[in-house]
């Protein structure tokens, strides 16, 4: 049984993630601070794993990956998505104490995931894995008012190809998928807010279209990888944005 464990796993993209790989049968590991919502997923399926933890906790996020290893024997995969979307504004009216959650959830949690699983996937046997970071189309473009938000995307796009680099010694493969408008709870905000401003919002997409998108970069050979995909609403201002 191939195994992942999926970073900020209770909503939306996370959390239709990880219905799909339990109900293709991989052994997943529900990494979230919900303990109520893994607990009801872990009832449902027999291969998930709840691991209850704030990724922007050292310890909290070793213990988990430590946890998850003893009951499987190995990672396989990594889906890095766990984020956050904090209030917008310009700059100078953003709270310090916004930009500060932001960094320590949308960056810093995603490197102490991927270095917890970097260092199981380099001393497991046989060697290597692959990390998926969840980027976002702010990666590339931003969204008007969200400097804190596509700050921390644009890192990720650092941190993939940095991990892509070191891991190649490794077997270790690491790639972006970059997400445009899936339906999930912050999106549904995004388009409230939109209409609320008497603004049109933006064309949405399935968030079950994003989960299919990473289980087929997570089921490829070791020989092939992602490096960055872009899954998105068909007609969302992407191309011509910024």
């Amino acid at each position: 049984m191939k195994s992942i464990i999926i970073t900020g796993a209770s909503s939306g993209i996370g959390r239709a993630t990880a219905e799909l790989f339990l109900a293709e049968g991989w052994a997943v590991g529900l990494l979230a601070r919900s303990a109520d919502v893994l607990s009801k997923l872990a009832e449902r399926h027999k291969n998930a794993i709840p691991l209850v933890t704030d990724v922007t906790d050292p310890t909290a996020v070793s213990g988990a990956f430590e946890t998850f290893q003893n009951e499987t024997g190995r990672l396989d995969v990594l889906f890095n998505n766990a984020g956050i979307f904090a209030p917008g504004g310009t700059i100078d009216e953003i709270q310090l104490e916004d930009w500060y959650q932001s960094v320590s959830v949308n960056l810093n949690g995603m490197f102490l995931s991927a270095r917890e699983a970097f260092r199981i996937m380099r001393h497991q046997a046989p060697q290597g894995g692959r990390i998926i970071n969840n980027g976002s189309i702010a990666a590339h473009v931003p969204r008007p008012n969200s400097v804190h938000y596509t700050a921390t995307k644009h890192a990720i796009t650092g941190l993939t190809r940095s991990l892509s680099l070191d891991g190649r010694a490794f077997g270790i493969a690491c790639g972006q998928i970059d997400i445009g408008n899936a339906r999930t709870q912050m999106v549904q905000n995004l388009v409230e807010n939109a209409i609320a401003g008497g603004q049109q919002p933006d064309p949405t997409m399935a968030v079950d279209d994003a989960a299919r998108s990473v289980l087929h970069m997570a089921s490829l050979p070791a020989e092939a990888n992602v490096q960055f995909m872009t899954v998105m609403a068909t007609t969302m201002p992407y191309i011509g944005r910024g």
